[in-house]
């Protein structure tokens, strides 16, 4: 696992061994949702949820976000996100929380511009995470959401609707927008 383009291009991360709860994102896939916001990204704050290794959220900070909260419950995933912002870094510019996406969402008072939600697969997170979420978010920001191709998402949560919806392989990419903007 690398960071892709920006200013870590080609940056080994590590990755958390020895769970299947975290699921590394494929290049493929990691280059169509930065492709899909790739004009959005420059000095946006960003929120990687469900945060594993933080390539996400390093990513977003290699294309120009100006800061990332990685948010995840493992101490594993932390302790990797810890290692991998300090390789490319990114320290001073992130914010690292070990708690569960639910309390995060419902005690912060940041709002963001960018929300990249890629929970283990098959828990049904991403619809629990939503409602939650919409409320943290900025008027002209975007949710990305990475999750099995088949999963059903709701086509809308208050004023967010799909904008966008991409397909690689057994993987979907799910884009959301306020629909006021």
């Amino acid at each position: 696992m690398r960071v892709i383009t920006g200013s870590a291009k080609g940056r080994k991360l590590i990755t958390v061994e020895g769970t299947e709860l975290v699921r590394p994102t494929t290049d493929r896939v990691k280059e169509a949702i930065f492709s899909a916001i790739q004009f959005e990204i420059e000095g946006r704050k960003v929120l990687d949820l469900f945060a594993g290794s933080g390539q996400l959220g390093i990513e977003a900070m290699s294309r120009g976000a100006k800061e990332c909260w990685f948010v995840d419950n493992a101490a594993r995933s932390i302790s990797a996100v810890r290692q991998n912002v300090g390789h490319t870094g990114f320290a001073e510019r992130s914010h690292i929380v070990n708690m569960p996406f639910g309390a995060f969402l419902k005690s912060t008072k940041e709002k963001f511009d960018i929300a990249l939600l890629d929970p283990p697969y098959s828990h049904k997170l991403i619809q629990k995470a939503l409602p939650h979420l919409a409320e943290k978010m900025n008027d002209a920001g975007v949710i990305l959401c990475e999750h099995e191709r088949d999963c059903p998402l709701p086509s809308a949560v208050g004023e967010w609707k799909i904008d966008r919806q991409l397909n690689h392989g057994t993987t979907g990419v799910t884009i959301y927008r306020k629909t006021n903007n």
